[in-house]
C-alpha cells in the first residue's frame, strides 16, 4: 500500500534530538478491531517501506486491541472501590486516565488491589503539597497505559477502554523479525512518553522518549498509530550502536 507520511496536524515530520535528527513517517491505516492480526497488519502497511536502519513504533493501543484487551464500557462493571479511587486521580485534558470507573475497575483487575490502595493513600497525602503525578508513579506503568473513552477518539473507541498490551517486549520481538528492523511499543500522548516494549535493549528509553517527545501519532480523525523513525544525519544512523546512549 502507498505511502504519504504526511505529518499529522500541529505536528512535524522531523525531530532533533541529543541522538541526532529523525524523520518520523506517520502510516495511516483502517480502524484496527479486535479480529485483525498484527502480523497481517505489518504486512499491509509496512513491509517494503522499512530498511535496516529505521525503527518502527507502534501504539501500545493498537497491540491491546488485536489482543482482546479494549472493552465496551457497557460491558465492564465498577466496583464501589473503583468509583471511589477515581476521585483520587488527575483528570488530564488530553485522556481519561485512570479517572472515571471503568478504567480504574480494569486498573484494579489489572495491578491489583493493594497497589492502587496505596497509590491513592500517597496521592491523597501529597495533593494538598500541590504534588501531582504521585498516583500513576506508584500504580506502575500497566496502569499508566489503561485508558478510556473520549470525544477525541475514533469511533467506536470512544465507548471503550483498554488495558495495558500483553507481553509487550515479546510481541515487538516478534514483529521486528517479520518486518526486518527494530520495533518499540509505545504508550504517547500531550504529558509524557512511556516505553513498553522494544525488540531491541541497545535501543535506550531515553532515545525512545526523546524520538517521540511531542507525540506525532495520531488515533482520531488521523488513523496513524505507527510511525517508520529514520535517521537523518551521522550521529542519527549509530543510534543503535550505543555509543550516544544517554541513560533515561
Amino acid at each position: 500500500m502507498e505511502q504519504n507520511y504526511h505529518p499529522n496536524p500541529g505536528k512535524t515530520r522531523a525531530i532533533k534530538t541529543p541522538f541526532g535528527a529523525f524523520a518520523r513517517l506517520p502510516i495511516r491505516t483502517h480502524v484496527i478491531m479486535k479480529n485483525d492480526c498484527l502480523s497481517d497488519l505489518m504486512d499491509r502497511y509496512v513491509v517494503g517501506h522499512v530498511t535496516p536502519i529505521d525503527c518502527l513504533f507502534i501504539s501500545e493501543k493498537v497491540v491491546a486491541i488485536t489482543q482482546g484487551r479494549a472493552y465496551d464500557i457497557k460491558d465492564i462493571h465498577p466496583s464501589k472501590l473503583a468509583k471511589l479511587l477515581c476521585r483520587f486521580v488527575y483528570k488530564s485534558p488530553y485522556g481519561i486516565g485512570l479517572g472515571s470507573p471503568w478504567t480504574m475497575q480494569l486498573a484494579l483487575e489489572e495491578v491489583g488491589v493493594v497497589r492502587m490502595l496505596f497509590a491513592a493513600m500517597c496521592s491523597a497525602v501529597t495533593k494538598p503539597f500541590g504534588i501531582r503525578g504521585v498516583f500513576y508513579k506508584i500504580a506502575g506503568t500497566k496502569a499508566r497505559a489503561i485508558d478510556g473513552p473520549c470525544d477525541c477518539t475514533i469511533p467506536p473507541y470512544n465507548h471503550y477502554a483498554k488495558k495495558a498490551p500483553d507481553k509487550p517486549d515479546a510481541v515487538a520481538s516478534t514483529l521486528a523479525q517479520q518486518i526486518g528492523c527494530a520495533v518499540v511499543v509505545i504508550d504517547a500522548n500531550d504529558l509524557g512518553v512511556d516505553v513498553l516494549g522494544k525488540s531491541d535493549n541497545v535501543l535506550s528509553d531515553a532515545f525512545c522518549k526523546a524520538v517521540f517527545a511531542d507525540n506525532p501519532l495520531g488515533q482520531g480523525a488521523q488513523s496513524t498509530p505507527l510511525a517508520i523513525v529514520r535517521p537523518l544525519d551521522r550521529a542519527a544512523a549509530d543510534y543503535r550502536s550505543g555509543s550516544n546512549d544517554i541513560s533515561a
